[in-house]
C-alpha cells in the first residue's frame, strides 16, 4: 500500500506533528470526505512488516520538517520519497508561501540525505496571467531549475485546472483589479500555440538542468514537446527504488491521472497557504 502525505493539505508543513503521532500509534483514521462518517483505519507500519504502508509519497511546500525526521524515518524502516511543489510566484497568487530560495535550499539538503530521484519538483500548477505571463514562466522556470540542478532529477508540471472555489477567488481578484487570466486553449479545447512554446521551452530548460519533465493528469499529448506523461504516485519509480510493484491506476483520481492507487490522508480546507488557485481550499 502506497500513502498519499497528501493530496488533500499540506501535512509535512502543518501538521508534520500530528503525523509523526500517527506513526507512534501504527495508524491513522482517515474520514472519508464525501461521507464524514465513514472512516478507515490505515496502519502505519515499515515495509516488511505484515500489512504496511509500504511507501510514503510526501506532497509539501516546505521539506523542511522531513529534513529534520529523514534520518529518524530511514532509522525505522520507513520509505519514502518527497515531492515539492516550488513555483516562485507573487504573493497575490500565494500569500503564505515560503520563500523559493529558502525551499530550494531545503531541497538539496534534503536530496544530500536521500538521494536526489527521490526528492521531486513541481512546478505546479503553470498559472497564466497578468502577473504571471509567459516571459515570467520562462524567466522564473530558468532561475529555479538553475538552482535545484543537481539536486532533483525529474520536475512535475500541470496546466491549471479551474475548480469552483478557485474559479470564485480567482473572479474576486479579477474585479478588483488584481489579476486577469489568460487563456490557455482555443475554441477547439486545444492549448494555444504560444502555451504549446513555453511548454517546450520549459522541457528544453529542463533538460539543460538535467532533469527529466514530465506532465501531470494533461488531457493533451505534449510528448511531441519532450513532456512525457508523469504520475506523481509513481508505480515504475517505487520498483525501481525499492522493488515493491505497484500496479494500475487509481479510478479515484481525474480521468488523465496515471497515479498509483494509493490512500490519501488528512482533510481538505486544512491547509493555511491561501494558495488562490488552489482546490482543497474550503
Amino acid at each position: 500500500m502506497i500513502l498519499s502525505v497528501s493530496r488533500r493539505c499540506d501535512i509535512p508543513r502543518f501538521r508534520f506533528d500530528w503525523f509523526l503521532e500517527c506513526l507512534d500509534r501504527g495508524f491513522v483514521d482517515v474520514k472519508n470526505p464525501f461521507n464524514a462518517a465513514q472512516v478507515r483505519r490505515v496502519p502505519l507500519l515499515p515495509a516488511g512488516i505484515s500489512s504496511p504502508a509500504d511507501v510514503f509519497a510526501f506532497w509539501t511546500r516546505d521539506p523542511g520538517p522531513i529534513l529534520s525526521y529523514a534520518d529518524e524515518l530511514e532509522r525505522r524502516g520507513f520509505l519514502f520519497y518527497v515531492m515539492v511543489t516550488v513555483t516562485g510566484y507573487p504573493a497575490v497568487l500565494e500569500p503564505k508561501v515560503p520563500p523559493a530560495g529558502a525551499i530550494c535550499g531545503a531541497m538539496r539538503e534534503l536530496a544530500g540525505k536521500i538521494g536526489a530521484r527521490r526528492v521531486i519538483w513541481r512546478y505546479d500548477p503553470v498559472f497564466l496571467s497578468s502577473v504571471t505571463g509567459e516571459g515570467f514562466h520562462r524567466a522564473n522556470f530558468a532561475a529555479l531549475a538553475r538552482t535545484l540542478k543537481g539536486s532533483v532529477r525529474r520536475v512535475i508540471i500541470s496546466l491549471y485546472d479551474e475548480y469552483a472555489g478557485a474559479r470564485r477567488r480567482i473572479e474576486a481578484l479579477e474585479k478588483t483589479g488584481g489579476l486577469r487570466v489568460l487563456p490557455v486553449t482555443g475554441a477547439e479545447g486545444r492549448l494555444l500555440p504560444q502555451v504549446r512554446e513555453l511548454l517546450g521551452d520549459m522541457a528544453r530548460i529542463a533538460g539543460e538542468s538535467g532533469m527529466e519533465i514530465q506532465s501531470c493528469a494533461e488531457a493533451e499529448d505534449l510528448s511531441a514537446l519532450g513532456i512525457a506523461p508523469g504520475a506523481c504516485i509513481d508505480g515504475e519509480l517505487i520498483g525501481e527504488l525499492w522493488g515493491i510493484e505497484a500496479e494500475g491506476r487509481d479510478k479515484n483520481q481525474r480521468p488523465h491521472c496515471r497515479c498509483a492507487p494509493s490512500v490519501d490522508i488528512g482533510s481538505y480546507g486544512t491547509c493555511a497557504a491561501g494558495c488562490v488557485y488552489c482546490y482543497a481550499r474550503r
